[in-house]
């Protein structure tokens, strides 16, 4: 199930989490793509894989200028 990913999201894939961090490119129904960290680009069957959305913290702002 995609459950709303978009183009940009930062996911992780449970059943394989030594592909570390990867950023959606595409979702065209269930069929998702992300650029894995560790695994490069994959096409993953969300009817099959559920994808862990993962919020990035903020950058941290610098006002020391």
């Amino acid at each position: 199930m995609t459950d709303g990913l978009a183009p940009g999201d930062w996911v992780r894939n449970p059943q394989a989490p030594e592909w570390g961090l990867g950023q959606v490119q595409s979702v065209i129904g269930e069929r998702v793509t992300a650029n894995f960290e560790n695994a490069g680009k994959r096409l993953i069957n969300a009817g099959v894989v559920t994808l862990t959305r993962v919020e990035l913290p903020a950058p941290a702002h610098d006002d020391s200028y």
